[in-house]
């Protein structure tokens, strides 16, 4: 026997080595009495791995059974490596959100390489191509010594890995706050295209089948990520470097060829990407899910460093590895397949009747393990939890008013919360595989469906400073835009994924503004008819007890079901006019307007209301299928004069705007971040058709400018010229990342 194995099998387990694989003493006990007996290392880090809060969701559970995760459109809800909808004609989209937060921070290059690694495998493991990636991405104050470090590492991973597999990445978001300084977002999103009666599933189905290991030679990399990912940082958190996978883009490449041509043939049964927690999760859940036992042998497992432990090989997470359970006969087909494209591939294991999960390595049992209790006995903790009692409601008369409106728009859009995140998403290759309908800057991001006239439109968003305030309400913000940003495109938007991402549980304000965000949540998905059908807690994104802002992000899936009949933001012909539609009450709580000009964060943020959002939608997609409309923009950050200002210097035409003589202040008119609202752009014999359909849906409207010139202009104010704002706009991301 190998003398560091047989060290490995013999080590004691002690109470501090207990909570270095953070298990609560409770928590250790329950391991006991489930075993019968002291656990091996091996079982000890097998148990602390799948009891982490990032598998386990232990903390969160209880509350996610709240939201509505069915439809007419869905075909595979919760509980698979990613959610599937139907997209008719024998289509479906397969998507889903990962977080990849903490391995980002400690090496932002890898950790968000690793992150777009993951999250596609999640999508072709169910049988599909994946076609587009998008990304959620927050940081921490610009002035933050870390900050340009963390930028620039991020978005070259994210580009270095989606461009070199040839995934066009074409959306997301990215933004700056100082409660990010000391723990970043990196949210992943895919998604991909499959054949409605070609999708498979992660259940082991069946006795005696070889269980076969694909993909690359695993190695001490990542090892105990998701215990690191399940924990908050301190000031050593630099030390959790090794706990960072390292990914290979070009292997993944091969994989995703290799394992789609395997799945063209009939040949498996299920199959399991080797993510968080590795080998340990892809065996425990595929068996369970089967109701069978799996058998490991660990000394087949390809291995790239010399003497690896069965504790090592079980916790890895080297990356671009899958597991498999064929039916019998089929290993030398599999197997031709795999070697064709250069990747390893070895049978590791069989499926058994015994209900447990056994482990071998050089002639020793490391681990004996019932399935179900591995995969269902963890913990579920109902943590005390206290409500955020939103602020009140800020009078937008008591907002103080700038100077002029102009000049706070200048200093608004070359603000780092509203500048031009050109920089970033060139670096992306968005174009690749030439079925990107719209690119990234504009409300939602199109991908046209292969041979087809149809779309898949996808977007994320979320609103932290609206969820800090109200979680409940800003979480309903959160989804309500992100379907008025699949709307304002031309799309029907079916369904959600989401990335919770919140500071220590442990801590009763923390739970509070997850169980608040949730219910929030629920209540918007249901009202819209947008269930959630994948996503991912993040939890413990704190740092010597400072939590981050809570970022319940939302990433949306649309059809379109015509692609001669979408619309984008870029204004397009002279003496065209813009036709604002939905409520205007002037709300500058938690409104960017109030950060940046006046200095402020302060009351509650702008309420949703439901029935507005559905039939303000239901009039935009009439408008772009039945009247021809082709620029659209959803009101949000900003207000009106930034919506105004994006949909000018995307066309690069000039808008001369109608003055306000209402009865609120004009600063909260244009700067006020009311919801359910669209600009739309008409020529102006339209215009009051368009005004009298929002009429009858009890929606104000009203024409607010006319397109044309190269300037934006206010009455009683001196004209702005698009050059000028958009060298503004532009400029401030290029020149910080510079360093000048």
């Amino acid at each position: 026997m190998d003398a560091s194995a047989s060290a490995a099998s013999q080590v004691r387990i002690t109470p501090e080595l207990v909570a270095e694989h953070g298990l609560k003493p409770d928590e250790y006990e329950r391991l006991l009495e489930i075993l019968g007996r002291e656990p091996t290392l091996t079982e000890l880090g097998i148990f602390s791995v799948m009891w982490s809060e990032h598998c386990s969701y232990k903390s969160s559970r209880i509350w996610l059974k709240q939201l509505p995760t069915s439809g007419p459109q869905v075909i595979q809800g919760p509980g698979e490596n990613a959610g599937v909808v139907d997209l008719g004609d024998g289509w479906c989209a397969v998507f889903k959100m990962e977080s990849h937060n903490h391995p980002s921070y400690i090496e932002p290059y890898q950790g968000a390489a690793t992150g777009v690694g993951g999250i596609m495998r999640d999508v072709f493991t169910m049988g599909a191509r994946p076609i587009a990636n998008l990304n959620a991405l927050r940081f921490g104050d610009p002035t933050h010594p870390k900050t340009r470090h963390l930028v620039s590492g991020v978005v070259a991973g994210i580009g270095g890995y989606g461009n070199c597999v040839g995934v066009p990445t074409v959306g997301g978001e990215t933004n700056f706050d100082p409660g990010y300084n000391n723990n970043i977002l990196v949210n992943a999103m895919c998604v991909g295209l499959a054949r409605k009666d070609r999708i498979f599933y992660s259940a082991a189905k069946g006795v005696g089948l070889p269980v076969v290991y694909v993909g690359s030679k695993t190695g001490r990399d990542g090892i105990h990520g998701a215990t690191m990912a399940s924990a908050e940082f301190d000031e050593n958190s630099e030390e959790k470097r090794p706990t960072v996978q390292v990914g290979d883009p070009f292997t993944e490449k091969l994989l995703i060829e290799a394992c789609l041509e395997l799945m063209a043939e009939d040949a498996i049964i299920a199959i399991q990407d080797m993510g968080a927690a590795g080998l340990t999760s892809s065996t425990s859940e595929m068996a369970d899910k089967g109701g069978v036992g799996i058998e490991l042998n660990l000394d087949n497992v390809p291995q790239r460093e010399e003497g690896m432990t069965a504790y090592e090989m079980m916790l890895s997470e080297s990356q671009e590895r899958m597991l498999m359970v064929l039916k019998p006969g089929a290993e030398a087909k599999a197997e031709a397949i795999f070697r064709k494209w250069g990747l390893d591939f070895a049978v590791i294991g069989q499926t058994t009747d015994t209900g447990r999960m056994v482990v071998k390595h050089k002639g020793r049992v490391e681990a004996d393990i019932p399935v179900s209790k591995l995969a269902h006995s963890a913990p579920v903790y109902e943590r005390p939890w206290v409500p955020t009692v939103p602020p009140p409601v800020i009078r937008p008369e008591d907002v103080i008013a700038p100077n002029t409106n102009l000049g706070a728009l200048k200093t608004m859009m070359g603000h780092p919360q509203l500048c031009s995140r050109r920089w970033i998403w060139e670096q992306y290759d968005y174009m690749v595989r030439g079925h990107t309908v719209q690119r990234p800057g504009g409300d939602a991001a199109i991908v046209r469906i292969p041979g087809t006239t149809k779309g898949i439109a996808m977007a994320c968003d979320v609103t932290p400073r609206y969820v800090a305030a109200d979680p409940d309400m800003g979480t309903r913000q959160a989804v309500v835009e992100n379907w008025r940003n699949l709307t304002a495109v031309g799309a029907d938007p079916l369904a959600i994924t989401d990335n919770m991402n919140f500071g220590n549980p442990e801590r009763p304000e923390i739970m509070g503004q997850f169980v608040q965000a949730v219910k929030g949540m629920a209540e918007a998905c249901r009202a819209l008819d947008y269930p959630v059908v994948s996503g991912n807690v993040s939890l413990y994104n704190e740092t010597n007890g400072v939590g981050i802002p809570p970022t319940p992000a939302i990433g949306g899936v649309g059809l379109v079901p015509d692609l001669t009949k979408i619309a984008d933001l870029a204004l397009k012909a002279e003496d065209n006019v813009l036709v604002l539609i939905g409520r205007e009450t002037g709300h500058l709580g938690q409104s960017l307007y109030q950060q940046i000009i006046a200095g402020k964060l302060e009351g509650a943020p702008p309420p949703v209301d439901f029935a507005d959002e559905i039939k303000a939608g239901k009039l935009i997609r009439s408008l772009i299928r039945e009247m021809g409309v082709r620029t659209v923009h959803d009101v949000s950050d900003g207000g009106l004069l930034v919506a105004v200002a994006e949909m000018a210097l995307a066309g690069n035409l000039g808008v001369d705007l109608l003055g306000y003589d209402g009865p609120l202040p004009a600063h909260a008119i244009w700067f006020g971040e009311d919801q359910g609202r669209y600009i739309v752009e008409v020529p102006s014999d339209q215009a009051e058709t368009v005004i009298e359909r929002a009429r009858l849906l009890a929606l104000p409207a009203r024409i607010i400018g006319r397109v044309g010139g190269d300037e934006l202009r206010l009455p009683g104010e001196a004209p702005l010229k698009l050059a000028e704002l958009r060298d503004i706009h532009e400029s401030w991301l290029p020149r910080y990342m510079s360093g000048a």
